[in-house]
């Protein structure tokens, strides 16, 4: 079955305006549910680096009284790294959730 056929309801072959409108409407409603889904993606994303930067010194001060102290050292010379590069990416987050949002209104 070809797509004409799919949405061709009464089988004449040319696609008339009551079937391309049920067209448009499924159209939207997926790029909907995939803006949605894209929102809920970055949103997780944000989360997940947030907890990231939280956890981090946790892992240090773990590592720190289980005696390890040379991974605690080895974590702690790359700290300033990681959270340089996880603050560019929740502020990459907020920036495009504000300039998305002005393109909306």
């Amino acid at each position: 079955m070809t797509e004409l056929e799919k949405y061709d309801k009464n089988g004449n072959g040319v696609l008339d305006p009551d079937e391309l409108a049920v067209i448009e409407l499924e159209d939207r409603r997926r790029k909907m549910e995939d803006e949605d889904a894209q929102r809920d993606s970055i949103r997780k994303m944000a989360w997940f680096a947030l907890f990231g930067l939280l956890l981090y010194p946790i892992g240090i001060l773990v590592c720190d009284l289980f005696g390890l102290a040379t991974a605690a050292g080895l974590i702690a010379d790359i700290a300033p790294t990681y959270f340089a590069s996880i603050a560019v990416l929740v502020s990459a987050f907020f920036g495009s959730t504000a300039i998305a949002s002005k393109k909306a209104s």
